[in-house]
C-alpha cells in the first residue's frame, strides 16, 4: 500500500484522485494535505483520517518537512506547480503532477529533465492517455487498418457552459493569472495528437481571439452579478442560477460552493466568481483557436478549439491510403471506412470513473507504476512536456502572427 501527500483539495485532488483511494484503501492512502481553503482541507483530512500534524494550509509548509511518504500529488493551480514540483523532486517523492506542468516551456522542461535525471516517476495527468477510448483509436491507428495516416481533423468542442464555467468565471479565464487556453484546456489534444501521429513536429501555426464572452456584446438590461435583478436572465443560457442554484454535490456545482446548500449556494452566487455574469468578466483567454501542425513524416494536422458547441466532446477525422476513421467521443463510437467498402464501429470498453475512466485508469496505472519501480509510465515528463511546446509555440504564433518552426523553438527554450 502506497502512501501519498496532496497539494491543493480542490475538484481534481479531492474528487478525481483522493476518491480512488478511499475506495481502493489497500492500494493507495494519503496521509498528509495543504490546502489553503479551510472547508477543503478540513474536509479532507476528515474523509482521510489525516492527522492535524499532517494537515497544512500552504504546500511550502508541507515540503519544508522531511519526506513524509512516497507519492506526492501537485493539483495546486497552474502557476503553482514548478516550485513545488523542483522541491518535491529534491526531497525525494515520486510525482503525479496536474497539467499543465508550467507556465513557461522553460519551466516545463525543467522539470521533466530533473525527474529523468534523479530517477523519480513523474506521471502528468494527461488523461485522454488513460482514457479506453483514445486507446482503442490508437491501436487501430498503429494496426494500420486504414494505412498510411495522411491528415487529422481534430476539433476539441468546449462547450458553451464549459467556457462558461472554467474560462470565463473559473480559476482559467486569465493567462497572466494562469496560462493560455490553449495549453490550460487543449494540452491533452496537443499530447494525444503527436502520440497519434507518432512523428515529431517541424511546422506550427496558429489563429484565434477572444470574440464574444466581452461587455460590447452584453445583452440590454443584463446586469453585473444573475443575482442582481437581470432582465434576461431567464432566457440566457449561461445563467448561473439555472446552472448552479440547487444542491447538487458533484461538479461543477460543488465548485461554487463545497456545501450543497441552497443558502450557501446562493451566497457564493451574489459573492463568489460563479455568480458575475459571463459579459462582465475579467476573463481575458480565446474562445476559439485553430492550430495547423506538420510532422516530419508528412502528416498534416488542423486542431480547432470551440467554446461554441453544444457538447463538452472531441470529435475527429483520420484520414490515411487505405479509408477513414472517425469519431465522436461522447458516444463512445469510433467508426472505420475503408476505401474497399469495408465499414465498421467499435464500440471501446467503459470503466468508472471520472473523463470516462481516464481517473480510474490512471490511479490504477501509477500505483503499479510505483510497485514495479518503473520511473517512465504512460504520461513520463519528457514526453509530456514535448507535447506541451507544441502548446507553447501555437501561442506564440497566434500573438506574433509567426509560424513557428521547432526546431529552432524548442532550442531557445533549453
Amino acid at each position: 500500500m502506497i502512501e501519498a501527500a496532496l497539494l491543493g483539495a480542490g475538484g481534481r485532488g479531492m474528487f478525481a484522485y483522493a476518491s480512488y483511494a478511499l475506495k481502493r484503501p489497500n492500494e493507495i492512502k494519503f496521509v498528509a494535505v495543504a490546502e489553503p481553503n479551510d472547508e477543503k482541507r478540513e474536509r479532507f483530512a476528515r474523509e482521510h483520517g489525516i492527522p492535524p500534524e499532517r494537515v497544512f494550509s500552504r504546500w511550502e509548509e508541507l515540503l519544508a518537512e522531511p519526506q513524509i511518504c512516497r507519492a506526492l500529488f501537485i493539483c495546486t493551480q497552474d502557476a503553482d506547480h514548478y516550485n513545488p514540483a523542483m522541491r518535491a523532486l529534491d526531497l525525494g517523492y515520486d510525482l503525479i503532477l496536474e497539467k499543465p506542468m508550467a507556465t513557461s516551456p522553460q519551466e516545463s522542461l525543467e522539470i521533466a529533465q530533473k525527474a529523468e535525471r534523479l530517477g523519480r516517476a513523474l506521471s502528468v495527468c494527461h488523461t485522454m492517455r488513460y482514457a479506453t477510448y483514445f486507446s482503442k483509436l490508437k491501436e487501430l491507428v498503429d494496426s494500420r487498418v486504414i494505412g498510411r495516416i495522411m491528415n487529422i481533423q481534430w476539433t476539441e468542442n468546449v462547450g458553451y457552459w464549459h467556457q462558461a464555467h472554467s474560462f470565463v468565471r473559473g480559476n482559467w479565464r486569465r493567462k497572466d493569472e494562469t496560462s493560455p487556453m490553449i495549453l490550460a484546456k487543449s494540452c491533452h489534444d496537443m499530447d494525444m495528437i503527436q502520440h497519434i501521429v507518432g512523428g515529431e513536429c517541424l511546422k506550427v501555426s496558429s489563429f484565434g481571439s477572444l470574440s464574444y464572452f466581452k461587455p460590447e456584446n452584453a445583452p440590454e438590461g443584463s446586469t453585473k452579478r444573475c443575482t442582481d435583478g437581470c432582465k434576461v436572465e431567464h432566457e440566457c443560457p449561461f445563467s448561473a442560477i439555472k446552472w448552479y442554484y440547487n444542491e447538487k454535490d458533484e461538479w461543477p456545482q460543488s465548485i461554487v460552493s463545497l456545501t450543497p446548500k441552497l443558502e450557501t449556494r446562493w451566497q457564493a452566487l451574489k459573492e463568489g466568481p460563479y455568480g458575475r455574469c459571463v459579459f462582465h468578466c475579467d476573463n481575458d483567454v480565446v474562445d476559439h483557436q485553430v492550430v495547423n501542425l506538420l510532422f516530419d513524416n508528412e502528416v498534416t494536422v488542423s486542431f480547432t478549439m470551440s467554446a461554441f458547441s453544444t457538447d463538452n466532446t472531441r470529435s475527429f477525422k483520420i484520414m490515411g491510403t487505405a479509408g477513414e476513421i472517425r469519431g465522436y467521443d461522447k458516444l463512445n463510437e469510433i467508426e472505420i471506412i475503408r476505401f474497399n467498402g469495408e465499414r465498421y464501429k467499435v464500440t471501446p470498453e467503459t470503466i468508472e470513473g471520472g473523463h470516462g475512466g481516464a481517473d480510474t485508469k490512471m490511479m490504477m496505472d501509477f500505483v503499479k507504476q510505483l510497485e514495479q519501480g518503473d520511473a517512465q509510465g504512460k504520461s513520463p515528463g519528457l514526453v509530456s512536456a514535448r507535447s506541451h511546446l507544441l502548446a507553447f509555440a501555437a501561442e506564440h504564433s497566434r500573438m506574433t502572427g509567426e509560424t513557428v518552426t521547432m526546431s529552432e523553438y524548442a532550442a531557445a527554450m533549453q
